[in-house]
């Protein structure tokens, strides 16, 4: 729709091509027998996969031969130009806008934080595109295009039509975003769930490098659920697979804005916290920072709101766990500032609540700012721009 917008396109669309590239991003410097290794084809097929890339300057090959086999010539290792393209990602909450600028390896160049008055769409469009215009001129700096913006949202979003179709928190419902922004900015625009998002840059660059089956688990004001099954980030046949924030953990617990009772959201999000505190301390409780303070004091009531709330995440995760047998699962998001709070509940609840080997499944938390889920919104864009089968407006 907007390809005159664009500077240039990735030089190969063959599946065998992004699958190679993919794969040094992830895992390089690789030589070819290692990335054929990696990426389950041929080394003839990464050695034609690869000439195009490296003739546009996407990969380089280091030269120094080193790294030698025991016969024949260098193995010289494949690497990822990062400073061959530019990408923005942004992730949008309900009072602000975190967008960062990374190179073509998600490498943080620049970030910045735009307040929103409100949620509105049309403020969150301008508020966008000023800061991606103030990106553009950063890019211009470092001498490279930008090829891609990445916008990550909370809610059900739908990738492939680039549409919010409902985003609670915002209050958003049918918002074609990618459509808006790409128009708005002139750059190929990638909107993905903000969990998703997070998961992607987790597959690729961070703790799920490497791991053909995991999953990430995000507790704050919602609670996220992002899967990675066979090596690739599941959005199910309606975009919304994943969502644990809305398995019933207790039939008869409180109301869920979901319409349904006793969701892990209802019982752990933060909103559901901060309610549950006021009303078991008797104290006004404004946020999640009261709520914190009040359970660190030891007044009555305040712990066992969130030991239930650690025990409602557990049971969640050992949903998935015993769905997907996840090799890993990262816990993140804003909420782990009560980490040390409901730790324990959490694996306990696991534990009882994981069936057989279900249960050795690898729980890690990793808090991760909002910086990091801007970056997995880049992440997604950098996937758009690289992936010969993934089609969205503004392409």
């Amino acid at each position: 729709m907007h390809s005159s917008h664009r500077a240039e396109t990735f030089p190969v669309n063959t599946p065998a091509a992004s699958q190679v590239f993919t794969t040094v991003l992830s895992h390089g410097p690789l030589t070819r027998l290692e990335a054929a290794r990696r990426a389950g084809l041929s080394p003839a097929a990464v050695t034609k996969a690869v000439r195009p890339l490296i003739e546009a300057g996407y990969l380089t090959e280091d030269t120094d031969g080193e790294t030698r086999p025991a016969l024949g010539r260098p193995a010289n290792p494949l690497r990822v130009n990062g400073d061959r393209a530019l990408f923005i990602g942004a992730k949008v909450t309900g009072d602000e806008i975190i967008c960062v600028l990374t190179d073509l390896c998600c490498r943080m160049r620049v970030s910045r934080h735009v307040p929103l008055p409100g949620p509105d769409p049309r403020a969150v469009l301008e508020a966008l595109t000023a800061v991606t215009q103030d990106l553009l001129t950063e890019a211009h700096g470092l001498g490279a295009a930008v090829l891609g913006l990445g916008i990550a949202v909370s809610g059900d979003v739908d990738r492939a039509a680039g549409a919010v179709r409902y985003s609670p928190f915002l209050e958003w419902r049918d918002v074609p975003l990618a459509e808006l922004a790409a128009t708005a900015t002139g750059l190929p625009v990638t909107v993905d769930n903000d969990v998703r998002a997070l998961t992607v840059a987790e597959q690729w660059f961070g703790a799920g490098a490497g791991l053909s089956d995991f999953a990430v688990v995000t507790v704050g004001a919602g609670i996220g659920c992002g899967l990675v099954v066979h090596g690739r980030v599941v959005a199910g046949a309606h975009g919304v697979a994943g969502e644990i924030g809305h398995v019933t953990v207790d039939p008869a617990g409180p109301p869920c804005h979901c319409g349904n009772r006793g969701c892990v959201e209802a019982v752990a999000g933060d909103a559901a916290i901060v309610r549950q505190v006021g009303e078991a301390t008797g104290l006004p409780v404004a946020d999640t920072a009261d709520a914190l303070e009040l359970a660190h004091r030891g007044v009555a009531g305040a712990r066992e709101v969130y030991a239930r709330a650690g025990e409602a995440i557990g049971r969640g995760i050992a949903t998935v766990a015993n769905l997907l047998g996840p090799e890993r699962v990262i816990i993140s998001g804003e909420g782990l500032a009560a980490y040390d709070l409901f730790a324990e509940q959490i694996r306990d609840a696991f534990a009882a609540a994981a069936f057989g080997s279900a249960a050795r499944c690898d729980v890690q938390t990793r808090p991760l700012p909002f910086e990091q889920w801007a970056r997995g919104a880049a992440a997604t864009a950098i996937q758009s721009f690289i992936r010969a089968d993934d089609q969205r407006p503004g392409r």
